[in-house]
């Protein structure tokens, strides 16, 4: 329809012509309530910000001890993979206390184990870093 005829029935009936698409020939125009227009498209940016927000990864820290039992590494591995699934990355530190610093390699052969536990769909950001007490790495899903 004509733009005049568009004006004359958006006046009618109370609401506003809105210009959606300007590049068409010719211009698309819509019939619509613009108070009520900008209201939804402000929820739908706001849902996308929120969405955009939960996609972010986190970083999870997760602390192992040089004598941890089998059990409770199965446990902690386990955790780890739940997070990782979650699109977070993790943080394995191997904490040594006392003497434990003197066997660095045993903490070494125990982080190695621990990402290989991890499985195939996670793989080690960088190489092991020693910061002080302790032993660490990144890992996040492949």
């Amino acid at each position: 329809m004509s733009s005049r005829e568009a004006q004359l029935l958006a006046k009618e009936q109370g609401v506003d012509l809105v210009e959606i698409a300007a590049s068409a020939n010719p211009p698309v125009v819509k019939i619509i309530d613009w108070g009520k227009y900008q209201y939804q498209k402000m929820k739908e940016e706001a849902k996308n910000r929120k969405k955009a927000r939960e996609k972010q990864s986190e970083l999870k820290q997760m602390k192992i001890g040089l004598k941890i039992s089998e059990n409770d590494l199965n446990i902690k591995v386990r955790k780890m993979r739940s997070f990782i699934e979650d699109g977070d990355r993790v943080k394995i530190m191997i904490v040594f206390r006392g003497r434990e610093m003197t066997h660095k390699e045993i903490g070494q052969e125990l982080l190695d184990k621990v990402v290989g536990m991890m499985g195939e769909d996670a793989v080690a950001e960088g190489k092991a870093q020693f910061n002080g007490r302790n032993l660490s790495v990144q890992i996040r899903k492949k």
